[in-house]
């Protein structure tokens, strides 16, 4: 009797122990559930957080915009995601009569989470944005509507520009004629949707240094260039920063896959036996239309806009040179084209 009621007793604390157990999943659940779900709120409702646009007056003389017209074509190239280029020539020159209209697509083919379109960014695409919306929107990622842009402008480098030379950029596309194109609304996916608001950053502008300091000043036309964004091996949604420069990011083209080179002062795999007449020389020998040859159907065209980057000073891509001389050597042999 006495064993029976002890058999009663322990199967009854068991039950009980086991109930109690389960409320305190069922609890911790709720509890993990509840913060997901905040989180997501804060994350899509609260974010981005760079701050409100600033109240910004633009230089509009000549010189501003002409420094502008400089640096959006053949150094930051926004012209080239924001125009129509022709990809039927190598590197897929710019089509007269399309500067700053939009449209370009980034979109699954390519392996983007979504679809996405360049802004149309003449004064027909602009017109009701303020000088210190475009500022935000170029130095942080953050536009009108207060929605963070997909990387694919590399507005964290734009951000660690001089900020005389994005106002000289925002003077300049001001002056562009109006095109009017109506470009379609993105579409991101699942997680992206929700990852893209944690990206923008404040921006942390730096002063441009002086064209005397041609190392100092060739980093800094090489972040405003964005060169590490191609030149760097691209897994995961991340660049591997241990391989800055070195190249191997993928791209994946109409016909087969294209890989960006190895800049890195390396002998063998890089630029290490390039003179600075043979790196000044390979740029600007496409501001000769007659070097921009039609392509076959079969052949693998470049994402590197040659034309647009022929346009720059030698004297600048001269201490772009000088800077990349100062990287680390790092061994990447790339084979540039795979054909499917």
């Amino acid at each position: 009797m006495k064993k029976s009621k002890y058999l009663i007793k322990r199967s009854t604390f068991i039950i009980q122990n086991k109930y109690a157990m389960k409320k305190i999943l069922i609890s911790i659940l709720a509890i993990v559930v509840i913060a997901i779900i905040c989180g997501l709120i804060y994350v899509k409702y609260f974010l981005p957080n760079v701050g409100a646009p600033e109240d910004i007056t633009l230089n509009t003389s000549m010189e501003h915009i002409q420094h502008g017209a400089y640096l959006a074509n053949h150094v930051t190239v926004c012209m080239d995601c924001h125009s129509t280029r022709d990809w039927t020539k190598f590197s897929g020159p710019l089509i007269p009569g399309t500067l700053g209209k939009g449209g370009a697509y980034f979109g699954h083919e390519a392996s983007f989470p979504g679809n996405f379109y360049s802004k149309n960014i003449t004064p027909a695409g602009i017109k009701d944005w303020t000088n210190g919306e475009i500022f935000r929107t170029i130095t942080t990622g953050v536009n009108k509507k207060g929605e963070a842009l997909f990387p694919v402008m590399p507005y964290a480098n734009y951000g660690k520009m001089d900020r005389e030379d994005v106002m000289d950029i925002i003077a300049y596309i001001r002056s562009l004629a109006p095109i009017e194109n109506a470009v379609p609304v993105r579409s991101i996916d699942f997680p992206m949707n929700f990852i893209v608001n944690t990206i923008p950053k404040k921006a942390t502008f730096t002063k441009r240094p002086p064209a005397s300091d041609s190392i100092s000043y060739g980093a800094y036309l090489t972040n405003a260039a964005s060169c590490i964004d191609c030149h760097t091996p691209f897994e995961k949604g991340k660049l591997v920063m241990e391989l800055s420069f070195s190249g191997g990011r993928e791209f994946k083209m109409p016909n087969g896959l294209l890989k960006s080179a190895n800049i890195t002062p390396d002998q063998n795999t890089g630029i290490g036996n390039w003179s600075e007449n043979d790196f000044v020389s390979r740029f600007k020998s496409y501001s000769n239309p007659a070097n921009v040859r039609e392509m076959t159907p079969k052949e693998i065209n470049t994402v590197m806009p040659w034309t647009m980057y022929s346009g720059m000073d030698s004297s600048d891509l001269r201490s772009i040179y000088q800077y990349l001389k100062t990287l680390k050597p790092i061994s990447h042999k790339i084979d540039h084209f795979t054909y499917q």
